[in-house]
């Protein structure tokens, strides 16, 4: 199913163009405007803000069901990110090589919301053959859950568990990547736009990744292609 740009002011280009280099590139949206400006597109930046919140979670759906098939073998781990002058939980998982399985932004940092990052990791993803965590107990106990789920379906598949600190090095640094990004954008303002923008982000860095089919395709090419 294509992205739906029906009733937009502006051509489709010119969309696209704007937010995968806010994604891409860590931006303030007063910098975007001009940006856009200097390419002849005079767009404000709360249309600018609109866009982002609008498609970047659209272009993520169209991205984790076209990616290339991952590792059984995935890293998780979560991070910080701020809202409305708070943290919130960031919940990210990479397989084994380092490309992306999913993500999930939090209010709280428990069993719940463990569970429920999880269950959307296996149903993008498939069940792995293990999961390396941290120490937290929220996410071992959240893991475990799913395991009960597992054995209780029957399907004779459970999830191994370790909790071994230097073997998710390789999603500690993932979490770089988009902390660079956000970094500039000086914390969100409302819950909802930081989970829209942080999709936006992660199918710009899977692109980086080479989790999709290129093609021969630009980068921006690839995000765009997204949309068809």
């Amino acid at each position: 199913m294509s992205v739906d740009f029906k009733g937009a002011h502006y051509p489709k280009s010119v969309t696209l163009y704007a937010v995968y280099f806010y994604v891409r590139y860590g931006v303030s949206y007063r910098d975007l405007e001009e940006i856009m400006e200097e390419r002849g597109a005079e767009v404000v930046h709360a249309t600018l803000n609109r866009w982002v919140v609008k498609f970047g979670p659209l272009m993520a759906v169209q991205a984790q069901s076209r990616k290339k098939p991952t590792a059984k073998s995935w890293r998780m781990d979560e991070t910080y990110i701020k809202v409305k002058g708070k943290w919130t939980y960031y919940y990210r998982a990479v397989d084994n090589t380092g490309k992306t399985l999913d993500f999930m932004l939090s209010e709280r940092r428990d069993k719940a919301a463990a569970r429920r990052f999880f269950k959307r990791a296996l149903g993008t993803n498939g069940v792995p053959d293990r999961v390396v965590i941290d120490k937290s107990g929220a996410n071992l106990a959240g893991l475990q859950s799913i395991n009960v789920i597992l054995k209780f379906k029957g399907s004779g598949n459970t999830i191994k568990i370790l909790q071994v600190k230097y073997l998710n090095n390789i999603i500690e640094q993932d979490h770089r990547f988009v902390k660079r990004i956000t970094g500039p954008m000086l914390g969100f303002k409302a819950f909802h736009s930081a989970e829209a923008t942080l999709a936006g982000i992660e199918t710009a860095h899977m692109i980086r990744k080479g989790q999709l089919d290129a093609n021969g395709l630009t980068a921006f090419q690839q995000f765009a292609a997204r949309a068809a």
